[in-house]
């Protein structure tokens, strides 16, 4: 038998079965990841983090110091973060699908 508090299913033998939503923690893993770039990039500009940016600009094309590159980089991490972020989702919702079988 499942009780229900406040919207959150948990069972009689007090496992959690809490799931993502997919689509939920994508744009927030593409969001943070983005943010986080965006900032390293402008923060490059000024001198700060200049080795890292140069690390990955080898993955990122057109990551580079500076406002554009920021505004490049922040879209990549975008991009990079919500897929990311949809694959744990998924994996982390298959996992937890296989552990309610047993």
């Amino acid at each position: 038998m499942k009780k229900y508090i406040k919207g959150y299913s948990i069972r009689d033998n007090g496992v959690n079965n809490m799931k993502l939503n997919i689509k939920a923690f994508a744009l927030a893993c593409g969001a943070t990841f983005g943010a986080y770039m965006f900032l390293l990039g402008i923060a490059a500009g000024f001198g700060w983090g200049n080795k890292v940016v140069e690390v990955l600009a080898s993955m990122y094309v057109g990551f580079v110091p500076g406002v554009a590159g920021g505004l490049i980089g922040g879209i990549w991490g975008f991009i990079d973060g919500a897929i990311g972020g949809a694959i744990f989702a998924w994996l982390y919702n298959l996992i937890l699908k296989k552990l309610e079988k047993k």
